[in-house]
């Protein structure tokens, strides 16, 4: 009998997608003001920015973006940009169907939310999303120690202990394949994949304890699928 649901937060929740447009769009207005430069300055360096992003450029966005605009580039400047970027507060809004969903689940079941990512960027994607209160527990692996990002069992270990939960009683429901499932696999959980259609993270895992035991396309299917478990 399924007691407890664990999510993961991004593409899970909402679109992370959302959040990366929203967090560049912070430093380009942040850049934007710098002397000298043109009204239109703000839309070309935030249509640099996700230019970069779009065609698969995830690790250096920022350092070749400068180089291209023309503007300062320097290790202190791309640090300083990065940072902006992470404690920024993001301008998103929890999908409808999300909404639905937890407002369905939190009367039935205990739900704790397990996320990855810098502090307190995941923190503040919480507030903006309006969801904190809908769990009984979150854990923030960075919290813990980033040794304890997933695919670490201690997240999870952590949940269960908090919550006094059997792992065979609960389900994990993430997007990430290469990192998601592995741990809450091993420990016991039933885990469920979700593929929202503008996910960012499409790999697929080649460990062993890779794939999750169930995938669903639309988190408005997970309630039902919930019900047979």
């Amino acid at each position: 009998m399924i007691t407890t649901i664990v999510f993961d937060l991004d593409d899970t929740l909402y679109d992370e997608i959302d959040y990366c447009r929203s967090g560049f769009a912070a430093v380009a207005k942040s850049l934007a003001s710098l002397p000298g430069l043109p009204a239109s300055a703000e839309a070309t360096i935030f249509t640099t920015f996700w230019q970069e992003f779009t065609s698969g450029n995830r690790d250096k966005i920022f350092n070749v973006a400068l180089e291209k605009l023309g503007l300062p580039l320097s290790q202190d400047t791309v640090e300083k940009l990065v940072e902006l970027y992470r404690l920024h507060k993001p301008a998103l809004t929890l999908p409808p169907s999300s909404k639905a969903v937890l407002d369905i689940l939190h009367k039935k079941y205990t739900l704790a939310l397990l996320t990855d990512g810098y502090l307190p960027a995941q923190e503040l994607k919480v507030e903006a999303l309006g969801i904190k209160k809908y769990f009984t527990f979150i854990v923030y692996t960075e919290a813990l120690g980033r040794q304890f990002w997933k695919p670490s069992p201690v997240g999870f270990q952590h949940i269960l202990s908090k919550l006094n939960a059997k792992p065979e009683n609960c389900v994990y429901i993430g997007d990430n394949e290469l990192k998601d499932f592995i741990a809450p696999n091993q420990l016991g959980l039933a885990t469920i994949k979700l593929i929202r259609p503008n996910g960012i993270h499409r790999e697929r895992g080649t460990h062993p304890l890779a794939p999750a035991n169930h995938t669903i396309t639309d988190l408005a299917d997970l309630p039902k699928l919930l019900e047979s478990l």
